[in-house]
């Protein structure tokens, strides 16, 4: 399907969306939410798709929602928590539901809901150009998209407050340091870094790493005991995949697994 506001394709495995308003910092408005639940939709149905990666065209990663698209509507009550509920809450909750690893390439600034989309992925690539800002609160609103959710998690309370309240600008060198994001990388590097952990995953056992992305997940809220549950209910379905009996023989034979995905 061909779409106006996000560039989409799969080949050998790899779904990737681009994000594709350069000209707006790659800002949200209904129509390129529409575009990109419905790739996301094309994501989860096709059973090649091992891995997604989501990044931005031009100079920006995401600079949240376009504003102008709201300020064209002078006068009418605007009700902003419909706005999270119908488009930014199921955006984040479908990158988190995806049965595939989700790698986010941060390509350059990612602002307010921008920002907080990144982190809705599981591993995140920064260029060393990139920033992350948490500009909600220069606006008189707190950091949706999961924010509030995120960087308690993420980075602990008493930096995530200061990014929340300040909304002070977040290197990516830093996002690092703190352990925001997985790894910043040379400007020119980002591309083939992203390129290659996607073909690591596109040939990893895809099951398995679904289900460490649930488990983890699961620990934010589960206790000790539901968790070492959990973990003894997915051991025993893993243990009778296709990929688990590869990997035993190919260690075994001593060569290199090939995994289905299933």
């Amino acid at each position: 399907m061909n779409y106006d506001n996000i560039r989409f394709d799969i080949d050998d495995g790899v779904a990737q969306i681009t994000l594709n308003r350069p000209d707006k910092l790659n800002s949200f408005t209904q129509a390129m939410h529409r575009d990109v639940r419905s790739a996301l939709d094309e994501v989860k149905a096709d059973q090649s798709v091992r891995v997604l990666v989501l990044t931005g065209a031009g100079r920006g990663f995401c600079a949240g929602q376009d504003l102008s698209e709201r300020a064209e509507e002078p006068g009418q009550e605007l009700d902003l928590g419909d706005s999270v509920e119908k488009n930014y809450a199921p955006l984040v909750q479908a990158l988190r539901d995806l049965p595939m690893p989700v790698v986010c390439a941060v390509n350059g600034v990612a602002a307010g809901a921008g920002a907080n989309l990144a982190l809705a992925c599981d591993i995140v690539l920064a260029a060393k150009s990139a920033s992350f800002v948490e500009v909600f609160c220069k606006l008189g609103l707190i950091p949706d998209t999961g924010g509030t959710y995120f960087l308690p998690r993420l980075i602990g309370s008493a930096r995530a407050m200061g990014l929340a309240l300040l909304g002070e600008k977040l290197t990516a060198e830093r996002a690092e340091s703190w352990g925001l994001i997985w790894k910043c990388v040379p400007d020119e590097d980002l591309v083939q870094q992203t390129q290659e952990l996607a073909r690591h995953f596109a040939s990893a056992p895809t099951k398995g790493l679904a289900f460490t992305k649930q488990a983890l997940h699961a620990s934010a809220s589960n206790t000790l005991q539901q968790q070492l549950t959990l973990e003894c209910m997915m051991m025993s379905e893993l243990g009778n995949s296709f990929d688990y009996r590869e990997g035993v023989a190919a260690f075994m034979d001593k060569r290199a697994p090939q995994f289905k995905g299933k």
